[in-house]
């Protein structure tokens, strides 16, 4: 049996450069879970704990029908009150906004031949075997970006304003204004790789 691997079907979509450069993302689907607050605290944990269980329940059913895919990257949309934060760039909110602020919507990518049905089906089956309350409010999540700017960051997330500081300067040259959410794509697993050795695709929605 083939096994889908997203990774090499859109490379595209998971690869980007040390410098800002201008890219279109095609609309894609994803597991998604949403949740708020410091990414080093136990409740961004358990969002992950939600997430991952449901997404091999759902390749390994859709193995058993004849379609296996690869289990895909780790990523984040993050964002916050911009009513009630004062910033103008992506790289100013990394440096003022508290991380207990932030809202983020962790995503894996999905192939397109998973169902809503097929995630409700999956969702039911971890509930089965593990306690987490947060389970249940995975979803199916559609998304299309459209025109970014991206950039590869290397290092540790305490050094993505330095990155975030190119976009910001990219986007004022080129006359480009924010279409979106802070987007981050972890190439790394940042729970087993030295912080200095992370590579993250940043990704700002731009028109």
């Amino acid at each position: 049996m083939e096994k889908l691997d997203l990774t090499k079907e859109y490379p595209h979509y998971y690869k980007a450069k040390p410098e800002p450069a201008l890219v279109t993302i095609e609309a894609a689907q994803f597991l998604s879970v949403t949740g708020k607050g410091d990414p080093s605290g136990s409740d961004f944990k358990m969002h992950i704990e939600a997430l991952y269980p449901t997404v091999y329940t759902l390749k390994f059913a859709s193995k058993a029908n004849g379609r296996d895919f690869v289990v895909s990257k780790l990523e984040g949309l993050w964002w916050f009150d911009e009513e009630r934060f004062d910033v103008r760039t992506a790289s100013e909110a990394a440096q003022k906004v508290p991380r207990s602020e932030w809202e983020y919507r962790l995503l894996i990518r999905l192939p397109g031949f998973i169902t809503a049905a097929e995630v409700a089906m999956a969702r039911e089956a971890v509930l089965r075997k593990k306690n987490n309350t947060l389970v249940p409010e995975v979803e199916l999540f559609q998304m299309e970006e459209g025109r970014c700017v991206q950039l590869l960051h290397q290092g540790p997330f305490a050094t993505e304003p330095e990155s975030l500081e190119k976009i910001s300067r990219f986007m004022e040259a080129h006359q480009l204004r924010r279409n979106g959410v802070h987007h981050e794509i972890y190439l790394s697993d940042f729970n087993k790789t030295a912080s200095e050795k992370l590579r993250t695709i940043l990704r700002e929605p731009v028109k």
